[in-house]
């Protein structure tokens, strides 16, 4: 089964995590085909009978970018808003999205200990993804768990985001 890759960054180029994690995908072309939004609807104009064939084209679809506010980056927010459409993702007669698996790959610019209860975020991970995860549940997709990387803004290493890299391939393969 081949993975498709959303990637929305607005700015990729100065992303640390996400240049890498492309740089990594594109390692498995067989295997993984990268769509960016940024990059393919500068205009924010987005051709929602494309975007829907190709989510139709795959069982496996992976969301990756940055946790900006707490949420996804807004062109990624506008992707959904046009692209699950009632009668197409859901409603009496929208079923395209059943059963395929969606997931969330996040770079994360704070702390992982901060995504806590006690922490200065207040709330984990997982709670500020319950949209996803209940839009996921409504078109009739299964929520895979996410996959992150914390500390992207001032205390990853290369080290530590060249590794990552490496355990999102890992992540990916062990869904698909």
């Amino acid at each position: 089964m081949k993975t498709l890759v959303i990637l929305a960054h607005p700015d990729i180029e100065v992303s640390r995590v996400n240049q890498r994690w492309r740089k990594e995908l594109l390692q498995h072309p067989g295997d993984i085909t990268i769509h960016e939004l940024y990059k393919e609807y500068p205009d924010w104009n987005i051709d929602v009978p494309r975007e829907q064939e190709m989510m139709e084209a795959y069982d496996h679809v992976i969301f990756q970018f940055p946790f900006y506010w707490y949420s996804y980056p807004p062109l990624l927010k506008k992707w959904f808003d046009d692209v699950f459409t009632y009668g197409w993702a859901y409603g009496s007669a929208g079923n395209k999205l059943n059963g395929k698996k969606l997931g969330l790959a996040i770079s994360i610019g704070d702390k992982k200990e901060n995504y806590t209860s006690e922490g200065s975020v207040s709330f984990t991970v997982d709670q500020l993804i319950a949209p996803f995860v209940a839009s996921t549940i409504h078109v009739g997709a299964i929520a895979l768990p996410y996959f992150a990387v914390f500390g992207s803004s001032f205390q990853a290493s290369d080290e530590e985001i060249d590794l990552s890299a490496r355990e999102y391939i890992d992540y990916i393969m062990e869904y698909q």
